[in-house]
């Protein structure tokens, strides 16, 4: 009998040796509900987490699923505590139903009413009971209901996550103003398409939850999702994305993949302010304030929209949170490469915007050719002497910053351009000062926040034609620029040790090429520093979605 590559301990931490023949699949089949938690060379630690498993219920696994994946893959016995535990919480899930009251069970006067529901009595006592659920409940009406403050379901729903009662909201969603969008399959000029498979899948997903996230990897068509989930739905749509260059590239993608037209989508952000039946709308405009007051909270009730869509939803900022607190009528989707929040606050988007719908595995979307593969590689650079000095002399806060915008970096990162001739390059980092010094030092245009959107489109129009090999950028590119052709990037700064931009950095580059090429993504990090110590972090994200790296010293490239 061969033994798995997993050892499963009795502090819900799993164990994974990378060598073994089976880790590649046992990798896919952890990523389900278990969140990896340290990833060096030889073994990788994942965790099983409460969260975890409810999002694989709520995406229709089973604890027998989960417990089967383990057993299979395992090297010694699951410890029967694991086993209890992953059972007892998965069980949690759905215990607890958020739902519209019967007429005829509760009345005419109460039909529609929202209730909280549980056929089990204890447990709608205990949290009925915790100080701050009560306040959001009426009076019992009997020993398995509870009316709900018609304003409280998000708060119920966070607070219900926070106790360990995860409830699932049957309460249904307005249907929205109805308003007609189809895909467009075969436009005149364009190549016919289809939705893949695993897009279809998506959309089912959602389609029966009704709000949720869907997790696919950069590249594989997560606007297309988005587009067809607004099809399926029929109704006035309201997008939410990161900046103005995000809102430009959905509503050309809408143009290019559904039956709307350029009068029927509007643009709301710092610079045009258009209602239509589709709108996108950017999350700064959404939480711009002035003498303390939200000034463009109008847009969310200027129509009634039957959805709304979050692009890139693990950067949501924290007031929205708030704002889709009192949202929850409406269908909400969640579009992400990565469910990992910075901040901690993955719990509410399972409870605002809903729990994980779908997702795909990066390798698998891969291994049928609708992602790029790629090569990863972290290459070391030792600090000038008066660079170390300065880092040894510095305040702890200083010392990033000192490592990361190393001048070192600069000649390292030439000589791996030279090792790509001809390939589209994007260099990628964090200061401004150190981007223009590496923009001036290859000669190539600089891309920022202070660019304006126009001449930022016009380099990306040249990048993507060719007419411009190398582009210098700063995190203005880590989500939702469609880049193609790029098939090299080097990574020389970054936002300390943030998981979720490595996952949008990587993903610029994994647009299927043209020629077949196996995309490059390089990392230069100075040696014994704290810029180091954050790619360590950083490289977790590349482990979890199975991507090996390879670390090179500066003088091996």
């Amino acid at each position: 009998m061969t033994l798995g590559p997993l050892i499963v301990q009795s502090d819900q931490t799993v164990l994974l040796e990378v060598a073994h023949p089976d880790a590649e699949d046992a990798r896919h089949e952890l990523a389900v509900f278990a969140e990896l938690e340290r990833a060096p060379e030889h073994i990788h630690t994942y965790r099983i987490t409460r969260l975890g498993l409810w999002n694989a219920r709520a995406a229709g696994h089973t604890a027998e699923e989960i417990l089967g994946t383990l057993n299979r893959h395992a090297k010694f016995p699951v410890p029967s505590g694991v086993a209890s535990e992953i059972e007892d919480t998965m069980r949690r899930y759905g215990r607890l139903t958020i739902e519209r009251a019967d007429a005829a069970e509760y009345g005419e006067d109460r039909a529609g009413e929202l209730i909280l529901r549980s056929d089990e009595p204890a447990v709608l006592r205990e949290v009925s009971s915790a100080k701050k659920i009560a306040p959001l409940l009426g009076n019992r009406l009997d020993d398995r209901t509870y009316p709900v403050e018609a304003w409280a379901r998000g708060e119920l729903k966070q607070q219900l996550v926070a106790r360990g009662w995860p409830a699932e909201d049957l309460a249904g969603y307005t249907p929205g103003d109805p308003y007609d969008i189809e895909l467009d399959f075969s436009q005149e000029g364009r190549p016919d398409w289809e939705l893949r498979d695993y897009q279809a899948r998506a959309v089912e997903a959602f389609q029966r939850g009704g709000s949720g996230v869907v997790v696919l990897p950069c590249g594989a068509g997560k606007t297309i999702v988005g587009a067809a989930s607004m099809a399926a739905v029929g109704a006035k749509t309201l997008i939410l994305v990161t900046n103005a260059v995000s809102a430009r590239q959905w509503r050309d993608e809408l143009l290019r993949r559904t039956t709307l037209t350029e009068d029927e989508i509007g643009e709301y952000s710092g610079q045009v302010k258009e209602v239509k039946p589709v709108t996108i709308a950017t999350y700064q405009i959404l939480t711009s304030r002035r003498k303390g007051e939200y000034q463009h909270l109008s847009l969310l009730d200027a129509e009634d929209w039957g959805v709304i869509v979050y692009d890139e939803v693990h950067l949501l900022p924290a007031p929205v949170f708030k704002l889709t607190a009192e949202l929850q009528a409406r269908r909400r989707l969640g579009l992400t490469a990565t469910l990992v929040r910075e901040d901690g606050r993955e719990g509410d988007v399972f409870s605002l915007i809903g729990p994980k719908r779908y997702d795909a595995a990066w390798k698998d979307i891969e291994a049928q050719g609708f992602i790029a593969p790629a090569a990863c590689f972290e290459v070391r650079v030792d600090l000038a002497e008066s660079e170390r000095m300065d880092y040894a002399v510095s305040e702890d806060q200083d010392r990033y910053r000192i490592a990361s915008s190393s001048a070192q970096k600069e000649a390292v990162a030439q000589r791996i351009i030279d090792r790509h001739p001809g390939e589209s390059v994007l260099v990628i980092g964090q200061y401004i000062d150190q981007l223009e010094s590496m923009s001036e030092a290859l000669h190539a245009p600089l891309i920022t926040g202070q660019t304006p959107v126009d001449e930022r489109e016009e380099l990306f129009n040249a990048f993507r034609s060719g007419e411009v090999k190398i582009l210098v950028v700063s995190k203005v590119a880590n989500f939702s620029v469609d880049l193609p052709d790029a098939s090299v990037a080097i990574q020389i700064s970054g936002s300390f040790g943030s998981r979720q931009e490595e996952a949008q950095r990587l993903g610029r580059l994994l647009r299927p090429k043209s020629d077949g090429l196996t995309a490059s993504f390089y990392t230069l990090i100075a040696r014994d520093t704290v810029d180091q110590d954050f790619a360590q972090n950083r490289q977790r994200f590349l482990a979890e979605q199975g991507y090996s790296y390879t670390i090179l010293d500066a003088d091996q490239v």
